[in-house]
């Protein structure tokens, strides 16, 4: 897009949580982002000033929830009870990481669903719609009684690596754990490559299912948190016999110490994208970033028009010369 968007009822604005993404995908529209202030109390409470008119508009809400989780979701709460009480027409929260998804069952006797918890305080709180990135179980689109849109991370990392020649019988696409197959299977269709599971267990250290001798393997996950899970597939995969080991994960905590994991790590690198914000001193070396703007951009405008969401589900052709 880039030039200025001429509707002036549609207005974006930000949070703490990733105020430079926010500001690339104002810059999708040829726009800034709204008038807004968030400010702490001394005693920690947080307010929220909005300083422009936001009456009948169709307001965006961009907010990662990344590190520090629990205040970027309440300032969330906050900004969309002010945007109601303001009389905005619609307001429609973009989430490029969706804390809190991991807890989507009760996976043990008395545990919550916080995931649906999350879910039910948002639409409390007064939300229109969900603009959401590579949730971590897709289930949690069940959880709202309001539209929710689930992009994906796989398109844009097949660009990637297509770009960078990395496809073929040379390559193939490894889950770290036996719960990310889908998410490996739809990466191998775009770069045309074999696919292989890291079976992980504590107790005997783990497995490769699938031949990786001679490979120069691609680990494919949505969470990068301390890093350990890919640095134990990446040993795995060396022992199995891979040449190489690369990855790619959707979302970057990097919860200490994953910059110490990862430089010591088999990973040659590490390519993420900007859905969270975390300071450089937390970033390994070998990590590479490329950006969700312009795909939560499109698919921003895509909604405001009431145009159809799927052409961004295939921004590459699976069929690759």
């Amino acid at each position: 897009m880039g030039e200025s968007y001429k509707d002036s009822s549609l207005k974006i604005f930000s949070l703490n949580g990733n105020l430079p993404l926010a500001e690339n995908i104002a810059k999708v529209f040829g726009t800034e982002l709204g008038k807004s202030k968030v400010t702490q109390f001394s005693d920690g409470e947080i307010a929220i000033n909005i300083e422009e008119s936001v009456r009948g508009d169709h307001i965006y809400i961009i907010q990662s929830t990344n590190e520090p989780v629990n205040d970027h979701y309440l300032e969330l709460l906050i900004m969309i009870d002010a945007m109601k009480r303001a009389s905005a027409k619609t307001i429609n929260v973009v989430l490029p990481y969706y804390a809190y998804a991991r807890q989507d069952r009760t996976a043990n006797p008395h545990e919550p669903i916080t995931a649906k918890l999350i879910a039910n305080m948002l639409v409390e709180a007064g939300a229109s719609r969900i603009l959401t990135l590579d949730l971590h179980a897709v289930q949690v689109q069940g959880f709202f009684d309001i539209p929710v849109d689930n992009l994906f991370t796989i398109p844009l990392f097949a660009h990637y690596y297509r770009e960078q020649k990395m496809t073929g019988d040379d390559y193939v696409v490894v889950s770290p754990k036996n719960s990310g197959v889908q998410r490996t299977r739809s990466l191998a269709e775009y770069l045309d490559t074999a696919i292989a599971i890291v079976d992980q267990d504590e107790a005997d250290g783990g497995y490769v299912i699938g031949d990786v001798v001679g490979k120069k393997c691609i680990l494919v996950d949505d969470i990068l948190n301390t890093g350990h899970t890919l640095a134990k597939a990446a040993d795995l995969l060396k022992e199995a016999g891979a040449s190489e080991v690369y990855a790619c994960v959707s979302h970057a905590l990097l919860s200490p110490p994953a910059k110490e994991i990862l430089d010591q790590s088999a990973i040659e690198s590490i390519c993420v994208t900007d859905s969270c914000w975390t300071s450089e001193e937390r970033h390994p070396e070998k990590l590479h970033y490329i950006s969700c703007a312009e795909l939560m951009g499109e698919a921003v405008l895509r909604i405001h028009e009431n145009t159809p969401m799927s052409p961004l589900f295939r921004l590459e052709s699976k069929e690759y010369k």
